[in-house]
């Protein structure tokens, strides 16, 4: 990791609103985009899963900013 916990949520809640259960992927799951041939990164319209034992699962979908 090139920066820790406390300097990424330091940054993140200066640019945003931390709320409580918000939940911060600092990782890459196996299989994402850069690691592919060819290489492939999210694009509009794509839905993001993320998933925590005994937490539940979360989906969202890609907008273009």
């Amino acid at each position: 990791m090139i920066f820790g916990i406390a300097e990424i949520v330091a940054y993140l809640s200066r640019v945003m609103t931390l709320w409580p259960g918000d939940v911060i992927a600092r990782e890459k799951p196996a299989g994402a985009g850069a690691g592919r041939q060819p290489a492939r990164s999210l694009q509009p319209g794509d839905t993001v899963h993320l998933g925590i034992d005994g937490l539940g699962e979360q989906s969202q979908r890609v907008a273009q900013e």
